[in-house]
């Protein structure tokens, strides 16, 4: 089958336009889409909290239903907007790494002015009140514990093992490629499951919530935007596994790996600001 009849195969997967607007090459829905969905988490998260307290403005299943439906939207937007970057470009061979390694570097500035944006809101609220529980989070540990530590070693190990992942791919050795490529997956979902038992414990057990003042809400809105783009990393590893798999990746044909890995390598570098600024920051004031 030649490359122009696997593409009209797959030709399906993409509400997209070929050429539009009209001089300005192919054009897709499907960033729109993702970009509507995660729009939706913050409309949700918002709805959440105007159903709280003791004069709640909406009812309480607004903001958790808003949430779920924006995570099938993103979901869905991402599947395809992945689908038409990378996957529909290897059954065509068409190749377009230079642009998409600098949209990527784009999408990755924009993430920096939003995580900078959360980091100014939490200096300017440092000098306030932190709240009542606070100082009983630090005086039992529970602020910066072992699990933080682990948590953090775990995800700096995941940026390890990914770069050497795209180094053995790079270098032809497809075995040891897929082998770090599924570990660096693996850690990264443990990540993700050590940071909901610290929510769990947090609010089960320290009664320490999103509205217990500034500090909670930088905190809670802090990690949780960054447990959001830990899954969606995740996400995006998951794909670029199961297209390992099925081989799908050359040391010439790579591209979807480096764009994937320039965002873990983000992620992971974002979360030791946080540790430096949440946790270790809090113990430091106090």
């Amino acid at each position: 089958m030649s490359h122009a009849d696997e593409s009209d195969d797959h030709s399906h997967h993409l509400p997209a336009v070929d050429d539009w607007p009209k001089g300005f090459g192919e054009a897709s829905w499907w960033p729109f889409i993702t970009a509507f969905g995660a729009a939706g988490f913050y409309i949700g998260a918002s709805l959440y909290v105007l159903s709280t307290g003791d004069s709640p403005i909406v009812p309480s299943l607004y903001g958790p239903a808003v949430f779920i439906a924006s995570t099938f939207v993103f979901l869905t937007g991402l599947y395809g907007w992945v689908y038409h970057a990378f996957v529909k470009s290897y059954w065509s061979g068409e190749g377009h790494s230079v642009g998409l390694k600098l949209g990527m570097l784009a999408f990755l500035g924009s993430e920096v002015a939003t995580f900078g944006a959360g980091f100014v809101y939490y200096f300017f609220v440092r000098s306030d009140v932190w709240g009542e529980n606070l100082p009983h989070l630090v005086e039992s540990g529970s602020i910066f514990s072992s699990l933080v530590i682990i948590n953090t070693v775990i995800l700096i190990i995941s940026s390890v093992t990914l770069h050497y992942a795209h180094v053995a791919l790079r270098k032809g050795d497809h075995s040891r490629f897929k082998n770090l490529l599924g570990v660096t997956l693996l850690l990264g979902i443990i990540f993700l499951g050590g940071q909901v038992y610290e929510y769990y414990e947090f609010i089960v057990h320290e009664n320490f919530t999103i509205l217990d003042g500034a500090y909670a809400s930088a905190f809670y809105g802090l990690t949780g935007l960054h447990g959001l783009h830990v899954s969606l990393g995740a996400v995006l590893l998951g794909i670029v596994f199961v297209r390992a798999l099925y081989g799908q990746y050359s040391a010439e044909k790579h591209t979807s790996v480096s764009t994937v890995s320039m965002y873990w390598h983000f992620v992971d570098v974002v979360w030791v600001f946080l540790v430096v600024v949440l946790y270790v920051g809090a113990i430091v004031e106090l």
